[in-house]
């Protein structure tokens, strides 16, 4: 099958010799899938995609998430080509020290780019989470004659992709979601890094994607027949009943006389030959580099005329829609912002001398939050019940009614994790999940993206240390703490009691772009009372001084559960003479980013005598415990018996920090 006119065929493989020509002069990328995914993209983004290079950030555009990232050259190509404020010397300093072009796409680095993509599979649960959110705030806003939100969400993906879990539970519930506007574009050349997919990837595409309620529609050559690739997404956006997987057919690093077909041309420069030859066979002058064409240009600005009417449309049609309902149009303007007030007002307080689990009194958190933050969507891996990870009063979303904020994710903590990110990453919408901590291990490359692209992903955790008990050490989570704050800008808060779990959440609600993990108890710990201990809104500054001593002998540092612990323990040694503080670490990331002047008065050097407590790993507290200080922690796996059993088994008592608080000379 032939190109259908001269223009298509020339700015097509203007696209696949720019992509090559950023590879080889880099001598670095995948030249591969950009050569043979061009057409698909070319036709995508001259043909349907709804997006405005004038305005990246529009909010009803049409999201493009290139889940195999490593194709980076492609997207960059096809931005600089639609006019988005990328020139030619930022392709020229591909995958260089700090361009706009980095190895695999980055949010926030590079304008256009919907979405931080390379590790495979997390760009197709980002655009089911794009997807979610735009059926949720149409849902929310659109009115008869004003489809303010209205926009498709494209991703491209590879063999790749679909050999890993996540896009598998991803697109489990976008069937289940029936997210019509979700329209996934499979590069299906058969060809990994390693050699034919064949090798490990025989499974019947088609028919695992019908499975969950796709429709799946095939396009036989992809590398020439843009008729074909372009009447499949014509019929993708009219069926909006279901999502849809295209499956094109392509041939890797097309045109590339020795290296097409072939794993060469996967993940390494085509070589100056090979591209020479390359070029001579498009067509092109092989001594040109980063050359295009006055027509391919001209023929690429039609993307953004396009784009400016469609941004130009829908501003009219806001105008027309905020006088006709002003209250829904400033609601519009405030979640765009993520904008919230009053939150001291709006989080509930807790009375000292009861008990309650930190996870019971984040529930109780959501639903006074729910009530006045429009913008806070989330739900949980099917634990609901025992996570308390809802807002109450608001419905759970469904194929049949967006209008919820509610989500059901199944159990599928890896693809709920990203889900999530696709859902900030949309704009308009934080939101939050909720798992076991313990399983928190499935879900760790969505929690690792969150904090790389600086979004604002509310990771709950609860059942959160050998308290759990009787699950048994395959519940009970003891390297988990250790493991994620080894996570650079992710913010780890473990909340010593109910009123710390409202603090935490001013917290994260007024940093709209930090993402945070929340972690919480399932047993119930006492409401601290405040009278005789610090406020609870120090935790603000991750670390304060919870029972103070001006010129203290001994300090003891702990975290969530074990600071009342800690607390009764402090109180035994001042009656037998020593002075002691007690300092409740309930984010070490966040006191880090205090100044110094405020930590040094916190942990004064001059204290040797420390003594940490936490039901985790020892892993890491080393910094905080100094050459003299005693570590109180698990590093073995806990065991089943009833949580107080267990906690008394390793060390977690009063009586034992006493005894290890007097062993320290």
């Amino acid at each position: 099958m032939a190109f259908p006119d001269k223009i298509s065929e020339k700015s097509v493989n203007t696209v696949r010799v720019l992509s090559a020509d950023m590879i080889q002069k880099a001598n670095s990328g995948h030249p591969g899938l950009p050569m043979g995914a061009a057409p698909a993209a070319y036709t995508l983004w001259k043909r349907h995609l709804k997006v405005s290079p004038v305005h990246p950030d529009w909010i009803n555009r049409d999201r493009f998430v290139l889940s195999a990232g490593h194709g980076s050259a492609l997207l960059y190509s096809m931005l600089h080509l639609a006019g988005y404020k990328l020139s030619m010397d930022d392709l020229k300093n591909f995958r260089q020290l700090g361009s706009k072009t980095p190895g695999h796409p980055e949010f926030g680095v590079t304008p256009g780019v919907d979405a931080s993509t390379g590790p495979l599979g997390q760009g197709v649960a980002n655009a089911v989470g794009m997807a979610i959110a735009e059926r949720m705030l149409a849902a929310r806003f659109n009115k008869p004659g004003f489809e303010l939100i209205d926009h498709f969400t494209y991703a491209l993906l590879g063999d790749g992709c679909l050999m890993e879990g996540i896009a598998s539970e991803a697109a489990s519930l976008a069937g289940h979601l029936k997210l019509g506007k979700l329209i996934l574009l499979y590069d299906s050349n058969d060809i990994s890094l390693d050699g034919p997919t064949s090798i490990t990837f025989t499974e019947d595409v088609k028919k695992h994607f019908e499975s969950y309620g796709f429709q799946v529609l095939s396009v036989a050559d992809g590398n020439k027949d843009l008729k074909s690739i372009d009447r499949a997404i014509a019929k993708a956006k009219k069926e909006l009943s279901k999502p849809t997987l295209i499956i094109v057919k392509t041939t890797i690093g097309f045109g590339s006389p020795n290296k097409a077909g072939s794993s060469s041309s996967h993940g390494s420069p085509l070589g100056a030959d090979e591209l020479a030859a390359v070029k001579k066979g498009f067509g092109m002058e092989p001594d040109k580099f980063f050359f295009v064409d006055d027509d391919v240009k001209k023929d690429f600005a039609s993307i953004k005329r396009a784009g400016n009417r469609a941004f130009s449309a829908w501003n009219k049609l806001f105008a027309e829609y905020s006088a006709k309902y002003p209250e829904e149009a400033a609601l519009f303007k405030d979640m765009q912002e993520l904008k919230v007030e009053n939150l001291d007002k709006i989080l509930p307080k807790f009375e000292a001398g009861t008990k309650m689990a930190t996870r019971a009194a984040d529930g109780k958190v959501l639903a006074a939050l729910g009530k006045a933050v429009p913008w806070l969507v989330g739900g949980d891996a099917d634990l609901s019940c025992s996570t308390k990870t809802t807002i109450s009063g608001e419905k759970w979303i469904s194929a049949d009614d967006f209008s919820g904020r509610n989500i059901h994710f199944g159990v599928r903590e890896h693809a709920m994790g990203a889900i999530a990110n696709g859902i900030f990453y949309h704009g308009m919408l934080k939101p939050f999940t909720g798992t076991f901590f313990s399983f928190v291990d499935y879900m760790r490359p969505p929690i690792r993206l969150a904090a790389l692209a600086k979004l604002g992903s509310i990771f709950l955790f609860t059942h959160d240390s050998l308290a759990v008990g009787e699950d048994g050490p395959t519940h009970q989570p003891v390297e988990q703490l250790a493991t994620l704050r080894c996570i650079p800008d992710l913010e780890v808060w473990r909340p010593a009691d109910a009123n710390e779990v409202s603090v935490a959440w001013k917290h994260i609600l007024e940093n709209k772009n930090q993402p945070v993990a929340l972690i919480l108890t399932r047993q119930d710990v006492p409401v601290i009372d405040r009278t005789k201990y610090a406020a609870a809104e120090n935790a603000l500054k991750g670390a304060y001084a919870i029972l103070d001593e001006a010129a203290p002998d001994t300090i003891i540092i702990a975290t969530g559960s074990e600071v009342h612990i800690a607390l009764d323990a402090a109180e035994t040694l001042r009656k037998e003479g020593l002075k002691v503080r007690v300092v409740n670490m309930v984010s070490r990331e966040t006191f880090e980013k205090q100044p110094a002047k405020y930590r040094e008065s916190v942990l004064p050097k001059s204290v040797k005598n420390r003594v940490v407590v936490e039901a985790g790993t020892s892993f890491g507290w080393e910094k905080y415990a100094g050459d003299k200080g005693k570590i109180i922690a698990v590093d073995a796996f806990g065991t089943s018996a009833p949580g107080s059993q267990v906690m008394e088994k390793y060390g977690f008592t009063a009586e034992n920090i006493v005894k290890i608080a007097k062993t320290i000379k």
